[in-house]
């Protein structure tokens, strides 16, 4: 398994250490034909992507893919923000972004003081190894759902970590609306058995470095060894071996 391009990484303008540059220089070491520059979206209150920096990373993104050659995508990953399925995106920010992807983060700000719940609640059931409530997995699955029905999302980032999700449902409005399911290699997001729930459906996948180092950039391990233990078929993830996805917010896009 051959990564083709890394659509999950981050930079100082979030909570990373590298470069776009550094980044991109790094991609073309490894000859990834793409990477995703996807900093926190907006509304994360500790890590956010500051929307005065915005010019700024995209002419960054621009001049490495002018120096290496590389495809820099101007993306971001945005925060799942309530059960509405409100992001971080405004329809305005559209023409600016290239890449869309979303999920559950504990430090944003959400829409509604319940909605605190999907990533709060979620945190310490997490920490203290409990399981969670029906009405959270509920909630929380309907968040995914309908932010994958409200918005152009390519990518749902790291599901059920440090969140409590129906994998099965998620997948299956992921590949009815021509979404991808992440398989994260910075940690495991989903156990065995909710991964092969998840292929069941039919759905389709990106695997992810989301680097915070250029040392982490392509870096498919720990995915590379999950994929193998569930049997994720390799034609049902479209950035390995030479293919590309064909994303949803591109083709969205076009119709503006």
């Amino acid at each position: 398994m051959k990564l083709t391009a890394d659509y999950h990484m981050h930079t100082p303008y979030s909570d990373a250490k590298s470069t776009v540059m550094e980044n991109a220089l790094r991609a073309k070491e490894l000859g990834l034909e793409a990477i995703g520059i996807t900093d926190h979206g907006f509304s994360h209150v500790m890590f956010g992507v500051r929307r005065k920096d915005v010019p700024k990373i995209v002419a960054e993104c621009h001049e490495a893919e002018r120096v290496t050659g590389v495809r820099v995508l101007i993306g971001m990953e945005c925060n799942v923000r309530g059960v509405s399925g409100l992001t971080c995106f405004r329809e305005e920010d559209y023409e600016t972004f290239e890449l869309f992807l979303a999920g559950i983060h504990v430090m944003a700000s959400y829409e509604t003081w319940s909605d605190y719940r999907l990533g709060w609640e979620s945190w310490w059931r997490t920490l203290l190894h409990l399981k969670p409530s029906r009405s959270l997995v509920k909630d929380t699955t309907q968040a995914f759902i309908n932010t994958i029905k409200r918005n152009p999302v390519d990518v749902i980032t790291h599901l059920n970590y440090q969140c409590f999700a129906d994998v099965t449902e998620v997948a299956k409005c992921c590949r009815d609306y021509g979404t991808y399911l992440e398989i994260s290699s910075k940690k495991q997001h989903m156990t065995d058995e909710e991964l092969d729930k998840a292929v069941q459906t039919g759905v389709r996948f990106v695997v992810n470095s989301d680097a915070h180092h250029t040392d982490r950039i392509g870096d498919v391990l720990l995915a590379e060894e999950q994929i193998l233990r569930v049997g994720v078929p390799l034609d049902r993830i479209d950035n390995i071996d030479g293919r590309l996805p064909t994303f949803r917010f591109a083709e969205y896009k076009k119709h503006l």
